[in-house]
């Protein structure tokens, strides 16, 4: 098999805290820092969030952490950004197109099943513990933390811009769109926290009556 020369090859430019490019090593460094944190911040619980914990299981020292994310504060807008750009793949037009073919209940039932499915990932739940365990007042979370509000008001801008996407083409209220953009992953959350507790709850049942209430309110 021929031999691959990779020293032409571009790497995707990626900046450290100080505004420095970071060459392969570096990249391959702030990939296992990432990677050790959403491992971490998905299955603990508040003591997962100590970004010198992070530090020690991916065998780095702090100056390293500093050097490719500043303070804790980068690393949480790190991992965020990182989960987010995992969960939103390029455009497909043939997929969107078909996609946009789709009635109203079946657009619905989709994205429930994406959230749903998306939840259980590492990624979201690490995200989820980050916004349960760092200040939840966001003007606090501003002053304390701006990066991880700025990155996180930038997850919410996505997800709306997602939203409005899947129901591109269809006669529906924007008013109604916006409500509904804001409570389904609420409801979706609520059964799904219900599941893992064990609750005496047919979630497959409570799933098929918020996408035909939510079909019924959006038509």
């Amino acid at each position: 098999m021929a031999q691959v020369d990779t020293s032409t090859i571009d790497v995707p430019m990626t900046l450290s805290a100080k505004g420095t490019r970071l060459n392969r090593r570096g990249l391959a460094t702030r990939a296992r820092i990432l990677d050790v944190a959403v491992d971490l911040l998905s299955a603990g619980g508040p003591e997962a969030v100590s970004a010198n914990l992070i530090a020690r299981e991916a065998g780095v020292t702090w100056g390293t952490i500093q050097h490719q994310f500043g303070e804790a504060d980068g690393v949480w807008a790190a991992v965020i950004e990182h989960v987010s750009t995992a969960l939103t793949p390029a455009p497909d037009p043939i997929i969107e197109h078909l996609a946009s073919l789709l009635p109203l209940s079946k657009r619905l039932e989709g994205v429930v099943d994406a959230i749903w499915a998306a939840m259980d990932s590492p990624g979201v739940r690490a995200v989820h513990n980050l916004r349960l365990y760092l200040p939840r007042d966001f003007a606090t979370l501003k002053v304390e933390f701006p990066r991880t509000a700025a990155a996180l008001a930038s997850w919410d801008v996505r997800w709306a811009a997602a939203w409005d996407r899947i129901f591109d083409g269809l006669s529906v209220s924007r008013d109604r769109l916006a409500k509904a953009r804001s409570l389904v992953p609420g409801a979706i959350r609520g059964l799904h926290d219900f599941q893992e507790l064990g609750a005496c709850t047919d979630i497959e049942l409570a799933r098929a009556g918020l996408i035909e209430a939510m079909t019924l309110y959006l038509s």
